[in-house]
């Protein structure tokens, strides 16, 4: 018998969560996750992936979102799955904190995974000039979205993937042109135009499955309804969905944020601006579900 008295072996911090692995040995990790309101944490199928992985909630509220429905976990509520074999989004309702034990090790890659995707998408928030957590806002008015228009649960959690890591590619866009005060040439808009294949390109060389099928988002979010966006030209339902959603709510954000050439617009003026590009620039049926949930918005 071990008895580890410092409660943890190694811990993680990200902004919306903790992860303590508490016990390690024989291929089987005890992992203590606390979300924190608000977030979001997903169980997925994997080749290959044979583990048995099992959840009881210690306390808080979970909801649990699987191809079946939403339910709602509470203390002493548990799952589990061996194997998993569809996609599960757990959404934090308040602060909650769970034990995850997997049959198969995973807390490193996972921890490891997660930190050099975050610090790479702050590194965007730096280099663009955004106001903090833009990536983040993003993240989760796309999630608001996507449960409003009903998406499905794999579809959810590309969502939630691609619009986090949406603007990944600028880390390779030169910061005179990132930053540039006025208008850009012809050139430099060329260049700047790039950073969605090159968001795509970096998701790839990953090799994981999800942040590929993500990375396919990304380099899709500035495609116009009407075909006249970039890099491919696509338009209407050529376009997918998540990506669609991006482009709203990035558009948003972009118009309700300072920005080093313009001062930000008003919340009614910027939906004023996507109701006037509504079935140009955006999916209507995009814009109305934002509409929808504008109140949230606002809050």
């Amino acid at each position: 018998m071990k008895i580890t008295r410092s409660h943890e072996l190694e811990k993680v911090f990200l902004k919306n969560m903790e992860l303590s692995l508490l016990a390690s040995g024989d291929g089987t990790e005890v992992i203590h996750h606390k979300l924190y309101e608000g977030a979001r944490w997903a169980m997925i199928p994997e080749e290959g992936w044979t583990a048995l992985e099992h959840v009881t909630i210690l306390s808080g509220e979970l909801i649990f979102h699987s191809p079946d429905g939403a339910l709602l976990l509470m203390p002493g509520d548990s799952i589990h799955s061996c194997p998993v074999e569809e996609t599960s989004i757990f959404a934090a309702k308040t602060d909650v904190e769970f034990l995850y034990v997997t049959s198969q090790p995973q807390f490193h890659y996972y921890s490891n995974m997660l930190q050099e995707m975050k610090d790479l998408a702050v590194r965007v928030e730096e280099k663009d000039g955004y106001t903090a957590h833009h990536c983040e806002r993003i993240k989760n008015l796309s999630m608001k979205i996507g449960d409003a228009i009903g998406l499905s649960t794999d579809e959810k959690y590309t969502l939630n993937l691609a619009a986090f890591l949406h603007d990944i590619g600028k880390v390779k866009v030169p910061d005179d042109i990132l930053n540039k005060p006025g208008k850009l040439t012809d050139e430099e808009y060329e260049i700047m135009k790039k950073h969605t294949t090159w968001g795509r390109e970096t998701l790839e060389q990953t090799n994981r499955l999800d942040l590929i099928k993500a990375g396919k988002v990304v380099e899709q979010h500035h495609e116009r309804y009407d075909g006249r966006g970039y890099p491919n030209g696509l338009k209407g339902n050529e376009i997918s969905i998540q990506a669609q959603i991006i482009t709203v709510v990035d558009a948003f954000d972009a118009m309700t944020s300072d920005r080093v050439y313009r001062k930000a617009m008003s919340v009614d003026e910027a939906f004023q601006e996507l109701e006037r590009h509504k079935g140009t620039m955006f999916h209507p049926d995009i814009v109305d579900a934002f509409f929808s949930i504008q109140t949230e918005v606002i809050d």
